[in-house]
Formats: C-alpha cells, sequence, structure tokens
C-alpha cells in the first residue's frame, strides 16, 4: 500500500454512512429474559419501540420476576424458575443475563429446550465453557451468540467500511482502554472468584475485542497487572499483536475510572473514539497532519437503547436459517476467552 496519504479534500476521506438496520423493520422474535438484573432490565428497555417483545422473564425467585415484569416488560409472563421459561412454547430466543459464572449452565439448559440464545458478555468465564456452548448451539442447529453489542453498534459499522476500504492506510497501531471504579465498594460479582470476578471479564472484554475487530484477530498477547486481596484481578495492562504485526496497547482497571477512549491509527489517518467508546460516542477520521476531515456524533438516544442493535443481529440470522453471526462468530469468542486465559494466568 502507497504511503503517500491521499488529500484532505479527496471526496474518499468521508466517514461512510452506517449500515445498520432499523430495529423497528426487523423480522420479529419473542425473547425470553432469562435473569432479572440489571442487564436484562437494559435489554428490556432498549427493545422497546423495536420489532422485538419480550414475552416472558425467568429468575430463581418468582416474586423477582413478577416484579421485574410489572416495571420492565408489562404484559410478559413471569417464571419462577429458569427450566420453565426455557420450556415456554412462546419463547423463540433465550437472552442469558445471569451472572458470567452462571453462563454454561443457562446456556445449555435453553439450547437443550430448542431456543435460539444470546448469552450476555463474555460468553462464559473460560474459553473451554465458551467451546462446549458453540459446541452443543452447532449440534442442536440453534442460533447462539455472545452478546457483544459494541460490534453492532452504528459508529463500530462506520469503522468497519473505513478499515474495509483502506481509508486509513496501513493500520499499525490499536489504543484503548476501560477502567471504571467498582471495586472495592460496587457489585459482589465482580469481587467475588467465585462468581468470575475480577476487572478483565467484565471491563477488559471490551478493548480485546475491539482490537481484535481492528486488527483481524489476536494471535499474541502479554500484559502486566496485580491482584485483589480475594485473587480476581484489580487491573491488567497487555499488549496484543494481530496477524499482520500491528499492535493493541490496552488497558483495564476496576479500582479507577480512565477516559475509556479508543483510536486506531494508520498510515494515511487515524479513527478517534471518544470516551465510552465501547457505546453509542463521537468519532472522528484525522489526517495524518492533524487535521480533522470528518466527524461522527454520538447519538444520546443510542446511548440508552445501543442493546437493541444486538438483538436485531439475532432476529435477521434466525429469519435467514443462519445459526452464527459474522460479526460476533463463535469461534472468535472462543479465541478472545483464550487470549483473556493466557493474560489472567500470568498475574498468578
Amino acid at each position: 500500500m502507497s504511503s503517500q496519504r491521499p488529500h484532505a479534500d479527496v471526496p474518499g476521506m468521508k466517514l461512510p454512512t452506517p449500515r445498520t438496520p432499523d430495529p423497528a423493520s426487523a423480522p420479529a422474535l419473542r425473547w425470553g429474559l432469562l435473569g432479572a438484573g440489571w442487564i436484562a432490565s437494559q435489554m428490556a428497555f432498549s427493545l422497546q419501540g423495536t420489532s422485538q417483545q419480550v414475552v416472558a422473564v425467568g429468575s430463581r425467585d418468582a416474586d423477582r420476576a413478577e416484579r421485574f415484569v410489572a416495571e420492565h416488560a408489562p404484559g410478559a409472563r413471569p417464571h419462577g424458575d429458569y427450566a420453565s421459561l426455557v420450556a415456554d412454547p412462546e419463547v423463540d430466543v433465550v437472552y442469558v443475563a445471569s451472572p458470567h459464572s452462571e453462563h454454561l449452565e443457562h446456556a445449555l439448559l435453553a439450547i437443550a429446550a430448542g431456543k435460539h440464545v444470546l448469552v450476555e458478555k463474555p460468553m462464559a468465564p473460560t474459553a473451554d465453557e465458551a467451546a462446549q456452548i458453540a459446541t452443543a448451539a452447532r449440534a442442536a442447529g440453534v442460533f447462539c451468540m455472545e452478546a457483544m453489542w459494541t460490534r453492532f453498534l452504528p459508529h463500530v459499522d462506520v469503522l468497519r467500511q473505513v478499515l474495509d476500504a483502506g481509508l486509513l492506510g496501513e493500520v499499525s497501531t490499536v489504543l484503548a482502554d476501560h477502567s471504571i471504579r467498582l471495586w472495592p465498594d460496587g457489585p459482589e460479582r465482580l469481587a467475588s472468584p467465585d462468581l468470575a470476578g475480577g476487572a478483565m471479564l467484565d471491563l477488559g472484554i471490551y478493548p480485546l475485542s475491539f482490537a481484535s475487530l481492528v486488527l483481524g484477530g489476536i494471535e499474541s498477547a502479554t500484559g502486566l497487572g496485580s491482584l485483589t486481596d480475594r485473587g480476581v484481578d484489580r487491573r491488567l495492562a497487555f499488549a496484543v499483536q494481530g496477524p499482520t504485526g500491528a499492535v493493541g496497547s490496552l488497558a483495564t482497571d476496576m479500582s479507577v475510572s480512565s477516559p475509556t477512549t479508543a483510536s486506531v491509527n494508520g498510515t494515511w489517518a487515524r479513527l478517534e473514539l471518544e470516551t465510552m467508546f465501547y457505546m453509542p460516542t463521537t468519532m472522528r477520521l484525522v489526517g495524518a497532519d492533524g487535521v480533522v476531515l470528518d466527524t461522527m456524533e454520538g447519538d444520546p438516544i443510542e446511548q440508552h437503547r445501543g442493546l437493541r442493535h444486538e438483538a436485531v443481529e439475532v432476529a435477521l440470522r434466525v429469519a435467514a436459517g443462519e445459526t452464527e453471526s459474522p460479526v460476533m462468530p463463535l469461534d472468535e469468542t472462543v479465541r478472545l476467552l483464550e487470549v483473556a486465559e493466557e493474560l489472567l494466568s500470568s498475574l498468578r
């Protein structure tokens, strides 16, 4: 590829239009939410105004399921156990929204019932457990995907188009961090080894997945960090390398809050993603000389309803008779968990 940068006034040095499907016109699926916690409530809210419908909610606590339905999904059927949720004949797809440590059990439960499944990220605490889910889904012929919602957002679709078109020139580095102060005074699930706690699986999976998307996969990784007194990872800085030799410099920490920005840096230009890069945010195309060539502003509405795009992906693939998404393939999910495990093992 030529090292000569196109002039700023060349029409091609503009950001393309998102190809994100209209959530209101996607094929309709009937959703069952397995879990009645915060992320399930966010999904229920995000699906409002779309063609998708929450028809059932399951919890181990029947009263909690009823309260959730009353507050977040009026008209849905509450189930006081997960087995009855996945057996509900009106449910087409199950969204597994339980803690990381329970994803394997609950995903396999839904798959065994013949349901399509969307599993909240990370798909499982380990690559082996994620592979078990993938194997079971493939054997059953049902759709299965990790709910890495960032990959389906409009600004990330634009990023993918920019990369496919070679608009940045040769991509050399990707930088990203995701740190939020959630420990020691945050949720118990982040502090507990028994609940697959730690920064990497909850926060660091975002920059890791982002880097893999940009680099075309992760071939090697190395990191430095430290553990909490309970033995889960508190912070981790890590470097990764893709198949072309391009590298990523990434970080995560659950004891501080960071800018949570990202950039993709090429020989002709770079993309700068503002704070909360993994959410709908403002993105700029910047020339090698520092001139801002184009800007895509973040959509405040999308920031609160961004989970709907991954649900639309499920609906489109199911309607097409497909059992995986090329945007977030199962093999990619398993590979990223292999990398995460390798990084975490170096801290212990």
